[in-house]
């Protein structure tokens, strides 16, 4: 990919805003080159009322001089309104662009690389260190004209007066310069800092909100608020060494930019008395340096800005990807699931099993017995060994697009939208939304409208759960792997969602895990899980053969009909 459709390249970001750039180059020309006015003419006014003091020259002129600066300093901060407006337009856009790339690559990567990454990390890239990048890139667009080209053009003014006297005042202002430069290493490692203590700020406070009520209840808010108050004086501390050398160091990059001043004082005053240069030379040249030296010590300042946004820069942009093409792929044909030798490293080994279009295979085991990474290995986020074939071809060889496609996933975590249960289902497809509410049977107790809140807040348990199912069934896929989807459910309702389930997916091949038996003699088939080993065999097998299996199941259903 060529730099100028790369958005890991920092010209490509430019590029893309050639427009805007084009206004600010424009007016960013015209606004610096008029500064020139200012030093002339405060030149000209000093020479004019030396003159009219004298007599030699009237009040009039002087106020004329005055009038025509006036209008030419209002002329030029009109420019200047223009540059800044497109700078700040220029700066909007690339945050903008920067973010739609960046969040589009977080949706597209897998949960196992974001929880890797952790919250904390990615919520302040996403947000912090690209206002941080595109800030960066502004000040560095504004500095160019407002100090580069007035700089230039300072200094070209300084040399058409006088040579020596402007080599000898112009030596010091590269000086802070090159301290700037030496400060690269303080800047950066301070603003990595500080980054990293932000990241564990952000993650400090989305664990103390999501897990408040359970603080309370336990009695742990004051162990909580001091583990909170930590991290929170961490990044106080951080920010402020951060901030500090940059802040502080721009008083001495001017002080030492303005110590050519004293050759002005000295040198020019000689001009002066040897009749070389009149008083408005002297006010010019003498106003000139003084603005140069101001630019100078803001461009200083500027070489630490940049450093600190390239540390962000640094951090984000392993996200920066071109977004693929979002195309959604047709329905999937039924198909039939085979599975040999499959193995989970540490986890389990050897489950061999088939399934068919219609056929519902329930999963069960012990405790920590690894029947949700049995699951999970048909999303291929971690590798396993064995093979996963759908109508003959291998999962793993699938594409991402094309795994979606095939394989519908419903965990413990039901990951509703802050949305109404309509959007919740249909997730912008079309469907009949009151059927698949009376399907889970929850169409007595929500409407399609009803808002659900933040992660389904505002439903039980029970509910969230079957309005993520509702989901599945409206997103029918070959084949769905149902993680424990009736744990929070009476006897009751699961079996009438159960039987639901039954009618609506005969084109869907189904793993059920669970570890509640109630529905499992009415399974095509069990895998029974434990101490690492997988058998496949129908409920009465293992009912005849297996006494660890017989006993769950007669527990449970001893339990439901005493209760």
């Amino acid at each position: 990919m060529s730099d100028r459709h790369d958005p890991q390249k920092i010209t490509w970001y430019f590029t893309a805003e050639k427009k805007t750039l084009t206004v600010v180059t424009i007016s960013g020309l015209l606004y610096n080159v008029g500064l020139l006015a200012g030093p002339l003419f405060e030149g000209r006014l000093v020479g004019t009322l030396q003159n009219v003091l004298y007599g030699t020259e009237t009040a009039d002129r002087m106020a004329l001089l005055a009038l025509a600066y006036l209008l030419t300093i209002a002329a030029v901060q009109g420019v200047r309104y223009i540059k800044r407006l497109y700078v700040r337009r220029f700066a909007n856009n690339i945050n903008r662009r920067m973010k739609h790339i960046l969040y589009a690559d977080l949706v597209h990567r897998s949960r196992s690389e974001l929880d890797r990454e952790g919250s904390g990390a990615v919520l302040t890239k996403a947000i912090s260190d690209v206002d941080a990048c595109a800030e960066g890139m502004r000040k560095f667009t504004t500095e160019i004209f407002d100090t580069g080209v007035v700089l230039v053009c300072y200094v070209g003014l300084l040399l058409w007066y006088d040579v020596k006297i402007a080599l000898l005042c112009l030596i010091f202002p590269p000086c802070s310069y090159l301290i700037a430069e030496r400060m690269k290493v303080v800047v950066q490692r301070t603003n990595a800092a500080f980054r990293s203590s932000a990241e564990r700020l952000n993650a400090a406070t989305l664990d103390r909100a999501a897990g408040a009520l359970t603080y309370r209840i336990f009695g742990c808010e004051t162990q909580r608020n001091a583990d909170y108050d930590r991290h929170l004086a961490d990044y106080e501390r951080r920010a402020v060494q951060a901030n500090v050398w940059v802040s502080a160091m721009p008083p001495l990059y001017n002080a030492l930019s303005m110590t050519g001043v004293l050759f002005i004082l000295y040198l020019g005053s000689t001009r002066v008395q040897s009749g070389a240069w009149d008083i408005a030379v002297f006010t010019t040249f003498l106003s000139c340096f003084a603005k140069l030296s101001v630019k100078s010590s803001k461009a200083a300042k500027l070489f630490n800005a940049v450093q600190q946004a390239q540390v962000s820069w640094g951090r984000i942009k392993g996200f920066l990807h071109t977004p693929p093409e979002e195309k959604r792929l047709p329905a999937q044909p039924p198909c039939t699931v085979e599975v040999s030798g499959l193995s989970v490293p540490g986890v389990f080994a050897g489950a061999d099993f088939r399934v068919q279009a219609g056929q519902i295979i329930g999963v069960t085991g012990p405790v920590a017995c690894g029947k949700s990474m049995l699951g999970k290995a048909f999303l291929c986020e971690n590798p396993y060994d064995g093979s996963i074939r759908l109508a003959g071809r291998e999962l793993s060889e699938m594409s991402e697009r094309e795994r979606c496609a095939s394989v519908g996933y419903l965990g413990h975590d039901t990951e509703l939208l802050s949305d109404t249960v309509e959007n919740n289902i249909l997730l912008g497809g079309e469907g009949d939304v009151a059927a698949l509410l009376r399907a889970v049977r929850l169409d007595g107790e929500v409407t399609p409208e009803t808002r659900v809140g933040s992660g389904g807040m505002r439903l039980s348990g029970g509910q969230q759960q079957r309005l993520a199912l509702a989901r599945t069934l409206a997103n029918p896929r070959p084949l769905l792997i149902l993680d424990d989807p009736f744990s929070a459910l009476d006897r009751k309702t699961e079996r009438e969602v159960f039987d639901e389930l039954r009618k609506r997916t005969k084109n869907s091949a189904i793993l059920l895990i669970s570890h509640r038996l109630y529905v499992f003699p009415e399974l095509d088939g069990v895998l029974w899980m434990q101490n690492g080993t997988v058998r496949t065999a129908t409920h009465d097998e293992l009912m005849r053969t297996s006494p660890d299996y017989a006993e769950l199941y007669s527990l449970q259903q001893g339990g439901q009909e005493n209760a």
